[in-house]
């Protein structure tokens, strides 16, 4: 278990990196960080941080597809972390 959290410390970082880096990249006019290379690094558990960034620094707030993708991904994650607690306890 120790290193499942482990690994969302980690993935969760990575991803608030990416989505501040998306930004600053948007602001400077640069080529962007992909929607789906955003959206992946959240489903495979970084979506806590991504959305927690996303929110801090307002970056993508005014897109429905993350506005409603990420909190759906964090339920799903969410229930699936519960299940896997009830399934290892």
């Amino acid at each position: 278990m120790k290193y499942l959290a482990l690994y969302l410390l980690i993935i969760n970082l990575a991803a608030a990196l990416l989505c501040a880096a998306d930004k600053s990249k948007a602001r400077a006019g640069r080529r962007r960080i992909s929607e789906k290379a955003l959206f992946i690094t959240s489903i495979i558990g970084g979506s806590v941080g991504m959305f927690a960034t996303m929110c801090a620094i307002r970056h993508k707030t005014r897109h429905k597809r993350f506005m409603i993708g990420l909190p759906l991904i964090i339920i799903i994650q969410s229930v699936l972390f519960v299940w896997l607690l009830h399934i290892v306890a």
